[in-house]
């Protein structure tokens, strides 16, 4: 069985809609380097203002 891991030490991005920070997710394990929003919320709103 994993090791539990604090959410202080998962690796953090800071959103590019809202600009608040976020943390690392399961669901983005294998593209982690691709995400740049921390919901579904922030990338709509990112692409309906572009």
């Amino acid at each position: 069985m994993a090791k539990m891991r604090k959410k202080a030490d998962l690796p953090q991005k800071i959103c590019a809609s809202c600009g608040r920070p976020f943390a690392w997710r399961r669901k983005w394990a294998r593209d982690w380097e691709a995400v740049k929003y921390c919901s579904d919320r922030c990338r709509s709103e990112a692409r309906a203002g572009a």
